[in-house]
């Protein structure tokens, strides 16, 4: 969800999965990380467009991997996502996750046409949203977009899709969340809806092994 005021600048989340690289001539140019055993499999998206800070795509990434979600990149990026970049950004999930990079958002929706043939949704995330996002039925394979941190979606693609576009209710005049907080808010209700399917739902007490 747009930030406004905050400085500028896609089962894969299993400890230790194989980690590939894919440059797919027949996608037209764009890149693709995957671990191998995950990439016929369906679950949540998470999608940023043009996301500007790495510290922040670095908690999305975590959170992804946590969830087993998988994350798609659409370019430009404000920052550089090279192995060296990655580690100096600190974003030690990176090989957990399916994470799959787009040259423009045209890419990324010919590229995911057919999952939306096939029943998945593109939920927006917008301030300018009418729709709460506890409000939206989410299943498994449905996307949550979210726009880069200074300006969020543009206004054009929310008209076009504002049926599916929905927002994060906040307090007065606080203008917007952190985009990584915003990603967590809409997945975890995306999730809940969706039973927390193979998730570890308990915990115990150190010594406690009841």
């Amino acid at each position: 969800m747009e930030k406004g005021g905050e400085a500028s600048a896609p089962q894969a989340s299993v400890a230790g999965a194989y980690y590939a690289y894919v440059t797919a001539s027949e996608r037209r140019g764009s890149e693709a990380y995957a671990p191998l055993s995950a990439l016929d499999k369906k679950m949540l998206n998470v999608v940023l467009i043009n996301p500007e800070i790495p510290q922040n795509t670095g908690n999305i990434a975590r959170t992804c991997a946590a969830t087993n979600t998988v994350l798609h990149l659409v370019r430009p990026l404000g920052f550089d996502i090279d192995e060296k970049s990655v580690k100096r950004a600190g974003l030690d999930y990176w090989d957990k996750l399916t994470i799959k990079v787009y040259d423009d958002l045209a890419d990324f929706y010919a590229q995911n046409e057919e999952n939306v043939k096939n029943g998945a949704t593109m939920w927006y995330a917008s301030t300018k949203a009418k729709k709460v996002y506890t409000d939206a039925a989410y299943k498994d394979g449905d996307y949550l977009l979210f726009g880069r941190e200074t300006k969020g979606i543009d206004e054009e693609i929310l008209a076009a899709n504002y049926d599916t576009t929905v927002r994060i209710p906040m307090w007065g005049e606080i203008r917007s969340l952190n985009l990584s907080n915003s990603v967590a808010i809409v997945l975890y209700e995306a999730l809940r809806q969706n039973g927390f399917e193979r998730f570890t739902l308990t915990g115990h007490l150190r010594g406690d092994r009841r």
